[in-house]
C-alpha cells in the first residue's frame, strides 16, 4: 500500500495538539500546523484548523502570523491562509535529495531485473519521477529525472494511489482528467478504482502499454516513506514478461522495504 507520513511515535496522532517531545513546543506545533495544511488540501480557515488541531485560537493565530511573516504560509483576502511559495524550495531540495539516498537501491534493482529502476513521488496530484538508474541494455527505457506525468497511466501512480480513499481519488482524476496515452490507457474512474483494487490484492501495480506502447512497468510503494513514494522497473513488453513479473515483484517489495528502513534511519538521524 502507498506510504503514509511518518510521524514521531510520542507525537500526537492526527486530530489533537502535539504534545511536548522535549524539543522546542511552538516548533513542534507550526510544522503540525502546516503538515494539517497539506493534509486538508493547502489551504483551510482558523476554526478548522482549531477544530483539527485542538489548539485554542489565539496560539493558532499566533503561529500562522510567523509562519506569513517567513514566507511558509500566506493570507489570502478571504482571511483563510494557504501553503506559501517558499516551502517549494524546501520540497525541492528534498526531492533530490530523497533520489539520492534512494540510487544504491535503485541500483540494486537495475543490477538484478537488468531493466530502468525508477523512483517516484506523488507530488500534488502529480508523479514525479526523483531519481533513476538505467538498464544494462542498449534497448532501455529513459523517463528523465523530472518528469511529470498523470497517475492514471502509470505504474507508480497506481502504487501511490493504492491506498488513498475512492472519493479523494476520484476528486484527483476529476481534477487532472484521464487522457488516453495509447489504446491501453484506463480512461474512466471505475477502470482506475478497479485497478487499484488489484493493486491492494496483488501487492503491486503494472503499467502495461498504458503509458508507451510496448513498455511495461511493475511499481511497489516504500512503505512508511516520508512523502508518497514508490519505486518501480520498466523496460520492453518482450523482457518483462509475466515469468519476469513473478520473479521480480518479491526483489522489488525486499528493495522498498530496505529503502523504507533507510529513510526512516536518515530521518531520525542515523
Amino acid at each position: 500500500m502507498p506510504p503514509s507520513a511518518e510521524r514521531d511515535p510520542a507525537a500526537a496522532p492526527r486530530g489533537t495538539a502535539p504534545v511536548a517531545t522535549g524539543g522546542v513546543q511552538s516548533l513542534e506545533r507550526a510544522f503540525d500546523l502546516l503538515e494539517r495544511m497539506a493534509d486538508a488540501g493547502g489551504e483551510v480557515g482558523l476554526s478548522e484548523l482549531s477544530a483539527s488541531s485542538g489548539l485554542p485560537l489565539p496560539t493558532i493565530h499566533r503561529l500562522m502570523r510567523t509562519l506569513v511573516s517567513c514566507g511558509y504560509v500566506r493570507q489570502h483576502p478571504n482571511r483563510r491562509y494557504a501553503l506559501g511559495p517558499r516551502l517549494i524550495r524546501l520540497g525541492e531540495s528534498s526531492s533530490r535529495l530523497l533520489g539520492t539516498w534512494a540510487r544504491p537501491y535503485l541500483a540494486r534493482l537495475a543490477e538484478e531485473t537488468g531493466e530502468t529502476a525508477n523512483m517516484a513521488l506523488l507530488d500534488g496530484d502529480q508523479v514525479v519521477y526523483v531519481a533513476q538508474v538505467p538498464s544494462r541494455h542498449s534497448m532501455r527505457m529513459f523517463t528523465e529525472v523530472g518528469r511529470r506525468v498523470l497517475p492514471h497511466s502509470t505504474g507508480v501512480g497506481k502504487a501511490l494511489l493504492a491506498g488513498t480513499p475512492a472519493g479523494e481519488v476520484r476528486r484527483l482524476l476529476e481534477r487532472t482528467g484521464m487522457p488516453a496515452a495509447t489504446e491501453r490507457t484506463i480512461t474512466t474512474p471505475e477502470g482506475f478504482l478497479e485497478a487499484l483494487d488489484h493493486v491492494r490484492e496483488v501487492g503491486y501495480a503494472m503499467d502495461d502499454n498504458e503509458q508507451e506502447i510496448g513498455v511495461r512497468c511493475i511499481a511497489v510503494a516504500v512503505p512508511d516513506a516520508p512523502t508518497a513514494a514508490a519505486i518501480s522497473i520498466s523496460g520492453p513488453a518482450g523482457r518483462v514478461t509475466e515469468a519476469a513479473t513473478d520473479k521480480f515483484v518479491p526483489l522489488m517489495q525486499e528493495v522498498a522495504q530496505q529503502l523504507s528502513k533507510a529513510l526512516a534511519s536518515t530521518g531520525n538521524g542515523g
